[in-house]
Protein backbone atom coordinates (compact mmCIF):
# COMPACT_ATOMS: atom_id res chain seq x y z
CA UNK A 1 0.00 0.00 0.00
CA UNK A 2 1.56 3.32 -1.01
CA UNK A 3 2.71 5.66 1.71
CA UNK A 4 0.68 8.90 1.95
CA UNK A 5 2.72 12.11 1.85
CA UNK A 6 3.10 13.87 5.18
CA UNK A 7 0.64 16.72 5.83
CA UNK A 8 2.30 20.16 5.88
CA UNK A 9 2.60 21.66 9.31
CA UNK A 10 -0.06 24.30 10.15
CA UNK A 11 1.38 27.78 10.75
CA UNK A 12 1.47 28.72 14.37
CA UNK A 13 -1.21 31.20 15.45
CA UNK A 14 0.18 34.53 16.61
CA UNK A 15 0.36 34.94 20.32
CA UNK A 16 -2.62 36.84 21.78
CA UNK A 17 -0.66 40.03 22.64
CA UNK A 18 0.81 40.14 19.13
CA UNK A 19 -2.66 39.66 17.59
CA UNK A 20 -4.15 42.49 19.68
CA UNK A 21 -1.32 44.79 18.68
CA UNK A 22 -1.95 44.01 15.00
CA UNK A 23 -5.68 44.72 15.33
CA UNK A 24 -5.01 48.03 17.12
CA UNK A 25 -2.57 49.10 14.42
CA UNK A 26 -5.22 48.43 11.76
CA UNK A 27 -8.17 49.99 13.56
CA UNK A 28 -6.74 53.03 15.33
CA UNK A 29 -6.26 55.24 12.22
CA UNK A 30 -9.86 54.72 11.11
CA UNK A 31 -11.18 55.31 14.63
CA UNK A 32 -9.19 58.53 14.93
CA UNK A 33 -10.50 59.70 11.56
CA UNK A 34 -14.08 58.94 12.60
CA UNK A 35 -13.63 60.84 15.85
CA UNK A 36 -12.20 63.86 14.03
CA UNK A 37 -15.04 63.96 11.52
CA UNK A 38 -17.81 63.69 14.13
CA UNK A 39 -16.45 66.13 16.71
CA UNK A 40 -18.56 69.32 16.44
CA UNK A 41 -16.81 72.66 16.07
CA UNK A 42 -16.93 74.97 19.06
CA UNK A 43 -19.80 77.45 18.91
CA UNK A 44 -18.95 81.17 18.67
CA UNK A 45 -19.20 83.17 21.88
CA UNK A 46 -22.40 85.17 22.27
CA UNK A 47 -22.61 88.79 23.46
CA UNK A 48 -25.60 90.96 24.35
CA UNK A 49 -25.51 94.61 23.33
CA UNK A 50 -25.23 96.98 26.27
CA UNK A 51 -28.06 99.51 25.72
CA UNK A 52 -26.25 102.17 27.77
CA UNK A 53 -23.26 102.12 25.40
CA UNK A 54 -24.87 101.23 22.06
CA UNK A 55 -26.36 103.98 19.88
CA UNK A 56 -26.91 104.80 16.22
CA UNK A 57 -26.00 108.39 15.33
CA UNK A 58 -26.68 110.04 11.98
CA UNK A 59 -25.70 113.26 10.27
CA UNK A 60 -26.78 114.97 7.06
CA UNK A 61 -25.72 118.24 5.38
CA UNK A 62 -28.35 121.00 5.67
CA UNK A 63 -28.57 123.60 2.87
CA UNK A 64 -24.90 123.08 2.10
CA UNK A 65 -23.94 125.05 5.21
CA UNK A 66 -24.10 123.05 8.43
CA UNK A 67 -24.58 119.43 9.47
CA UNK A 68 -27.77 118.29 11.17
CA UNK A 69 -27.18 115.50 13.68
CA UNK A 70 -29.22 113.16 15.82
CA UNK A 71 -29.27 109.69 17.29
CA UNK A 72 -31.54 106.79 18.10
CA UNK A 73 -31.51 106.26 21.84
CA UNK A 74 -32.93 102.73 22.00
CA UNK A 75 -31.02 99.92 20.28
CA UNK A 76 -31.23 96.23 21.16
CA UNK A 77 -29.44 93.18 19.76
CA UNK A 78 -26.73 90.55 20.06
CA UNK A 79 -23.49 89.34 18.48
CA UNK A 80 -22.07 85.85 17.97
CA UNK A 81 -18.32 86.26 17.51
CA UNK A 82 -15.32 83.99 16.99
CA UNK A 83 -12.19 85.95 16.19
CA UNK A 84 -9.99 82.89 15.56
CA UNK A 85 -12.44 81.45 13.02
CA UNK A 86 -13.25 84.83 11.45
CA UNK A 87 -16.97 84.49 12.20
CA UNK A 88 -19.50 87.13 13.18
CA UNK A 89 -23.29 87.10 13.38
CA UNK A 90 -24.66 90.52 14.25
CA UNK A 91 -28.24 91.67 14.61
CA UNK A 92 -29.78 94.75 16.17
CA UNK A 93 -33.08 96.61 16.11
CA UNK A 94 -33.59 100.35 16.36
CA UNK A 95 -36.64 101.96 17.95
CA UNK A 96 -37.52 104.64 15.38
CA UNK A 97 -39.54 106.75 17.83
CA UNK A 98 -36.40 107.13 19.97
CA UNK A 99 -34.85 109.53 17.43
CA UNK A 100 -33.52 112.60 19.19
CA UNK A 101 -31.98 115.82 17.85
CA UNK A 102 -32.42 118.20 20.80
CA UNK A 103 -35.35 119.88 19.01
CA UNK A 104 -38.83 118.52 19.76
CA UNK A 105 -40.25 120.12 16.59
CA UNK A 106 -37.57 118.57 14.39
CA UNK A 107 -38.01 115.18 16.11
CA UNK A 108 -41.71 115.32 15.25
CA UNK A 109 -40.96 115.95 11.57
CA UNK A 110 -38.46 113.07 11.50
CA UNK A 111 -41.00 110.65 13.01
CA UNK A 112 -43.66 111.74 10.50
CA UNK A 113 -44.90 109.82 7.47
CA UNK A 114 -42.74 111.72 4.97
CA UNK A 115 -39.48 110.70 6.64
CA UNK A 116 -38.93 107.87 9.15
CA UNK A 117 -42.68 107.12 9.51
CA UNK A 118 -42.45 105.74 13.04
CA UNK A 119 -46.20 105.13 13.11
CA UNK A 120 -46.21 102.60 10.27
CA UNK A 121 -42.64 101.32 10.67
CA UNK A 122 -41.77 101.47 14.39
CA UNK A 123 -38.51 99.55 14.02
CA UNK A 124 -35.52 99.35 11.73
CA UNK A 125 -33.03 96.51 11.91
CA UNK A 126 -29.63 95.50 10.67
CA UNK A 127 -28.50 91.89 10.21
CA UNK A 128 -25.01 90.71 9.15
CA UNK A 129 -23.45 87.27 8.95
CA UNK A 130 -20.32 88.09 6.95
CA UNK A 131 -17.32 90.25 7.73
CA UNK A 132 -13.83 91.07 6.53
CA UNK A 133 -11.22 90.57 9.29
CA UNK A 134 -7.69 91.72 9.97
CA UNK A 135 -5.37 91.01 12.90
CA UNK A 136 -7.40 93.24 15.25
CA UNK A 137 -10.86 91.92 14.42
CA UNK A 138 -13.67 92.80 12.00
CA UNK A 139 -12.88 95.61 9.58
CA UNK A 140 -16.00 95.56 7.41
CA UNK A 141 -19.30 94.00 8.39
CA UNK A 142 -21.49 93.21 5.38
CA UNK A 143 -25.20 93.01 6.05
CA UNK A 144 -28.68 94.27 5.26
CA UNK A 145 -30.56 97.27 6.63
CA UNK A 146 -34.35 97.28 6.75
CA UNK A 147 -35.84 100.77 7.09
CA UNK A 148 -39.40 101.90 6.32
CA UNK A 149 -40.14 98.30 5.30
CA UNK A 150 -37.43 98.24 2.61
CA UNK A 151 -34.28 96.11 2.81
CA UNK A 152 -30.99 97.07 1.18
CA UNK A 153 -27.35 95.96 1.52
CA UNK A 154 -25.26 98.00 3.94
CA UNK A 155 -21.61 97.67 4.94
CA UNK A 156 -20.38 98.95 8.30
CA UNK A 157 -16.69 99.91 8.34
CA UNK A 158 -14.91 99.62 11.69
CA UNK A 159 -12.87 102.57 12.92
CA UNK A 160 -11.85 100.62 16.00
CA UNK A 161 -12.63 97.29 17.66
CA UNK A 162 -11.44 95.85 20.94
CA UNK A 163 -12.29 93.04 23.35
CA UNK A 164 -11.23 92.90 26.97
CA UNK A 165 -12.24 92.17 30.55
CA UNK A 166 -14.74 94.59 32.03
CA UNK A 167 -13.99 94.82 35.76
CA UNK A 168 -17.52 96.01 36.57
CA UNK A 169 -19.23 93.00 34.99
CA UNK A 170 -16.26 90.64 35.39
CA UNK A 171 -16.94 89.46 31.86
CA UNK A 172 -15.40 90.02 28.48
CA UNK A 173 -16.75 93.02 26.59
CA UNK A 174 -16.27 93.68 22.87
CA UNK A 175 -16.99 97.00 21.25
CA UNK A 176 -16.12 99.49 18.58
CA UNK A 177 -17.13 102.35 16.33
CA UNK A 178 -18.50 101.75 12.82
CA UNK A 179 -19.45 104.01 9.92
CA UNK A 180 -21.64 103.71 6.83
CA UNK A 181 -23.45 105.92 4.33
CA UNK A 182 -26.85 105.49 2.75
CA UNK A 183 -29.18 107.31 0.36
CA UNK A 184 -32.33 108.44 2.13
CA UNK A 185 -34.18 108.66 -1.21
CA UNK A 186 -33.55 104.95 -1.78
CA UNK A 187 -35.71 104.31 1.29
CA UNK A 188 -38.43 106.69 0.11
CA UNK A 189 -37.42 109.76 2.17
CA UNK A 190 -37.36 112.66 -0.29
CA UNK A 191 -38.76 115.48 1.84
CA UNK A 192 -36.73 118.72 1.39
CA UNK A 193 -34.49 117.03 -1.16
CA UNK A 194 -33.46 120.42 -2.56
CA UNK A 195 -32.38 121.68 0.85
CA UNK A 196 -31.06 118.60 2.63
CA UNK A 197 -28.45 116.22 1.22
CA UNK A 198 -29.54 112.79 0.07
CA UNK A 199 -26.47 111.16 1.62
CA UNK A 200 -26.81 110.24 5.29
CA UNK A 201 -23.78 109.25 7.34
CA UNK A 202 -24.35 106.64 10.05
CA UNK A 203 -22.10 106.34 13.11
CA UNK A 204 -22.75 103.17 15.08
CA UNK A 205 -21.18 102.70 18.52
CA UNK A 206 -21.40 99.20 19.93
CA UNK A 207 -20.51 97.56 23.22
CA UNK A 208 -21.54 93.98 23.95
CA UNK A 209 -21.16 91.85 27.08
CA UNK A 210 -20.25 88.19 26.79
CA UNK A 211 -22.94 85.79 27.95
CA UNK A 212 -22.05 83.15 30.56
CA UNK A 213 -21.26 79.69 29.19
CA UNK A 214 -24.31 77.36 29.30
Amino acid sequence: MPTLPAMPAMPAMPARPALLALLCALLLPSLAQAQTSTTPAAAPSRYQLDPTHTFVHWEVLHMGTSTSRGRFDRVDGSIAYDRAAGLIDLGFTVDIASVSTGSAAFDGVLRGAQLLDAGQFPQAWFVARRATFDADGPRQVHGELTLRGQSQPLTLTARRWKCGLNLLFRREVCGGDFEATLSRASFGMTLASGLVSDEVRLLVQVEAIKEPAP
